[in-house]
């Protein structure tokens, strides 16, 4: 019987060996963070109903019942925040307040094939309302959503009888985060970031997010009692937010020679304090731009005005 010569064999290379390392590192994050996900829907399910326009799903509570006031977020939120603030239901006792997860955040869709510029989710939105039957309505975007509230009033006029912009981006700077989510934004590479990295790294710097978007104020206790955090951090949210930090600029200067076409009542929330955008560079800017639209400053607070002072925001929408 001949003897076989043995081979021993060849050892994985380092980098050959750390590849593989991370490849398992990032499929492990990738399956808690989806076992996150889906614990986090169990934890928060669809608190109102489901509006479908042209082919895509949108989340949507109603309650009260007088003038109809639509509630937008700010990028990477959602309907509790609202609700969480105490603003929807102070709100509801005298008006018909709508609430709606934008494209993306909460349990509304964003369908990959379109680009979710502020004009495109106005146009989302307006059918929506039209299927509630909404005719006239005082119309509040928060943030990012203060955008996308703007293209619904540039878009359709009739139907928003009232403009309020809390705590807007409405002229183009420099924004880092822009470049920093750049990557998490891309096809492919964007899904791959935002079901393994993002949500790890979000949840260690949560605390300083928070604090940077209520700096110089304090975290309200019940904020940081009920606000869903887990829900803000799924995938799929942290893509859209990425893809929504991304359009800031561009969308910022493609709505920027169309303010002075509003015509409606418009009002301008912001807290002298913000961290995040400048008070005096957006919303001073804005007011001075707009003849006849009125300032809301509130003294020394942050970005979060409906969690901070939400009496404040409540008496600006009803004229107080």
């Amino acid at each position: 019987m001949t003897a076989r010569a043995f081979t021993p064999t060849r050892p994985l290379s380092s980098a050959a060996g750390l590849g593989l390392a991370g490849a398992a590192l990032l499929g492990a994050c990738a399956v808690e963070n989806g076992r996150r996900a889906r614990a986090a829907e169990r934890a928060t399910p669809p608190v109102g109903r489901f509006v479908e326009v042209g082919g895509t799903r949108l989340h949507v509570l109603e309650r009260g019942r007088g003038p109809a006031l639509v509630l937008l977020h700010g990028n990477g939120s959602l309907i509790q925040d609202w609700l969480v603030s105490g603003l929807f239901e102070a709100a509801a006792e005298t008006r018909r307040v709508i609430a709606i997860d934008r494209p993306g955040f909460g349990y509304s869709e964003r369908p990959r094939s379109r680009i979710w510029t502020p004009m495109m989710q106005a146009g989302l939105i307006r059918g929506a309302l039209h299927s509630l039957g909404v005719d006239e309505a005082t119309v509040l975007g928060h943030s990012w959503g203060a955008q996308v509230a703007i293209a619904l009033a540039l878009q359709d006029p009739g139907r928003v009888r009232a403009l309020m912009l809390e705590s807007g981006y409405y002229f183009p700077s420099p924004r880092i985060d822009s470049l920093l989510f750049a990557p998490q934004g891309l096809p492919g590479l964007g899904d791959l970031i935002s079901h393994t990295i993002a949500p790890v790294a979000s949840r260690l710097l949560w605390p300083r997010i928070v604090s940077r978007l209520f700096g110089p104020s304090p975290v309200p206790a019940r904020f940081s009692r009920d606000f869903p955090v887990e829900m803000v951090l799924r995938p799929s949210q942290l893509r859209s937010a990425a893809a929504e930090s991304v359009l800031m600029v561009p969308d910022a200067f493609a709505l920027r020679p169309h303010y002075t076409d509003l015509r409606m009542p418009v009002t301008i929330l912001s807290g002298t304090g913000d961290r995040l955008l400048s008070h005096a560079g957006q919303a001073v800017a804005l007011h001075q731009l707009i003849p006849g639209s009125r300032l809301v400053a509130v003294e020394g607070a942050g970005h979060m005005l409906h969690q901070i002072a939400p009496d404040r925001v409540l008496a600006a929408v009803t004229g107080g």
